[in-house]
């Protein structure tokens, strides 16, 4: 059986290679194109949401595709920019609105937006990543959560950007061994508790970012196997006792399994 830990190191190892083929999918290649050829028609904010392709592109790079049917919320968001800290992209706790409001910034740049470089081939290397992640999350959901927060922990900064992403957070919870309950306390409670527990300046750095989703793998990996035994277990017995053990040691066991020391 194929582990989290075994799935992204082989998928981290060949990550650039893995997107090149990615992007070579007829159906991804095809849209781009169209994405690349007519991005720059794009002058006004009715243009991008009567384009129902280009907008659907666009929010999918962002990975806010669930929400292409919003298109009034979209309007609202990119009408009022990010220039203004009352702006409602500004005020929502998802950051991925403000990033689809930056680069189109139309309530800024008007009828030149679409000419800078951001929303040309950076927009197609974001969509063909959130494709990848996709792809990687149909077979193991925990392998694109990895790859999720490796893209994003460079620019992260204070905790409150953690909770305000729910990917986000789940990676840190379950790097760090809080429990997904705490979600229930007060926001500058959680914030104080993974504060005191996450460098932020390690994931500046590869390596520590690296370091920060082994432990992350390697944990989720253990909870599956508890999850999966504690069901078996409940089945013949009835539900089990707590074993009391700390993530930590169980990361511990895990890395030697690994071959870590």
């Amino acid at each position: 059986m194929t582990t989290t830990t075994m799935a992204f190191q082989a998928v981290a190892r060949n990550l650039p290679k893995s997107l090149e083929r990615a992007a070579a999918v007829p159906q991804t290649a095809n849209e781009s194109a169209y994405y690349l050829a007519n991005i720059g028609k794009i002058k006004s904010i009715d243009d991008f949401l009567g384009n129902d392709r280009i907008y659907r592109y666009a929010m999918k790079a962002f990975g806010l595709e669930e929400m292409t049917y919003a298109k009034g919320l979209i309007r609202k968001v990119l009408t009022e920019g990010v220039d203004s800290s009352s702006s409602f992209a500004n005020k929502l706790t998802d950051p991925r609105y403000k990033e689809l409001a930056t680069t189109f910034n139309f309530a800024r740049y008007g009828t030149a937006t679409t000419s800078f470089d951001r929303t040309q081939k950076p927009m197609t290397e974001r969509y063909v990543r959130q494709v990848f992640e996709e792809q990687q999350g149909s077979q193991n959901e925990n392998v694109r959560l990895a790859l999720y927060f490796e893209r994003k922990a460079p620019g992260l900064k204070n905790a409150y950007e953690v909770l305000a992403d729910p990917a986000l957070l789940k990676v840190v919870q379950t790097a760090l061994g809080i429990p997904a309950s705490t979600s229930m306390m007060p926001i500058d409670k959680q914030a104080e508790m993974i504060s005191k527990k996450l460098d932020f300046d390690q994931l500046k750095d590869a390596e520590g970012v690296q370091r920060f989703l082994l432990r992350f793998t390697s944990l989720a990996d253990i909870g599956a196997s508890q999850s999966a035994a504690n069901n078996a277990l409940t089945i013949l017995v009835g539900p089990p006792v707590a074993a009391g053990v700390s993530t930590d040691v169980l990361f511990s066991i895990q890395n030697l399994r690994l071959g870590g020391v």
